[in-house]
């Protein structure tokens, strides 16, 4: 029984890990732009995707020349044929006239100055969780109303591993649901949960074995001196 306890959890440990590495990439968050979701020095795991799987409200990676030629995290508002405003009467984003409440501001405007885009086919319109310092879409209106190219996008964030005190699955913001269809989580709390069963599968496993033969050895002692 140990011996299958511990083939089952290498199965888990091993194959989860493998998936986790396919699947996803790491991600180091280099300034406060998407304070307070994630913070500078933050390491994110973000989920392998292409540009056509993104939707509204998914924080994503993506590299654009006319941003700079670095990666950089952003929070997608705007999808191709979406028209994006701000604000109404309540300080809110509108997309196609539709308010959305953005809980990670905590309260505040959802930008300090106006602008409305039509996002192009094919494009997306980014902004940073943290609105008064985020160099993002607002900035490049001139160019394709701020957005970039769906294909510029790399990856969607799962989850933030470190540091361990902000440790936590997240990235995707369902309150974007109120337009359209948001973004499932991937399979990152899965694996995270498979890789943790093989582990715990293992060690039990590696442990009974000594532990069973100490057990028969001490009965057959006893029966011994019987």
């Amino acid at each position: 029984m140990s011996n299958a306890a511990v083939g089952i959890g290498l199965v888990l440990l091993v194959g989860g890990f493998l998936l986790a590495v396919l699947e996803y990439r790491p991600f180091s968050v280099p300034t406060d732009s998407m304070a307070p979701t994630v913070s500078p020095g933050d390491r994110v795991i973000a989920q392998r995707i292409d540009g056509d799987e993104v939707r509204r409200g998914d924080v994503v990676v993506f590299e654009d020349p006319v941003w700079g030629d670095v990666s950089m995290l952003k929070r997608v508002i705007a999808v191709g044929g979406d028209t994006v405003a701000c604000c109404d009467d309540e300080g809110r984003l509108t997309i196609n006239g539709v308010p959305v409440r953005e809980p990670y501001l905590g309260g505040g405007r959802a930008s300090l100055t106006e602008f409305e885009a039509t996002v192009p086919e094919g494009r997306l319109f980014l902004l940073g969780d943290n609105r008064g310092t985020s160099q993002d879409s607002r900035m490049h209106l001139a160019d394709h109303q701020g957005t970039v190219p769906a294909s510029a996008v790399t990856a969607r964030m799962d989850g933030t591993v470190w540091p361990p005190s902000r440790m936590g699955f997240g990235g995707h913001e369902e309150a974007f649901g109120v337009v359209g269809p948001v973004s499932a989580p991937g399979p990152l709390r899965w694996l995270v949960v498979a890789c943790l069963s093989g582990s715990v599968l293992i060690l039990g496993g590696a442990a009974a074995g000594p532990v069973a033969d100490r057990v028969g050895r001490r009965g057959t002692a006893r029966r011994s001196g019987g």
